[in-house]
């Protein structure tokens, strides 16, 4: 069984005061994907999820977890 990924992204966006649509538009991204990401449907790539942890500050794994 493959190992889950989870993330905190709701949970930091809220922190920084973003919508979707702001973080959406400051990764270059849809709402939509932000959505995806936030339910755990969609995998962000690592471009994208390396744009996540300079918008909020943060080392990508404190973002993105490796469940066991």
């Amino acid at each position: 069984m493959k190992p889950e990924i989870t993330n905190c992204v709701i949970q930091l966006r809220k922190k920084h005061q973003f919508t979707q649509e702001e973080l959406a538009s400051k990764l270059g991204v849809s709402r939509q994907t932000i959505i995806s990401i936030e339910k755990g449907k969609y995998l962000p790539s690592i471009r994208l999820a390396l744009q996540m942890a300079e918008v909020f500050n943060k080392p990508i794994e404190h973002i993105f977890t490796l469940q066991k």
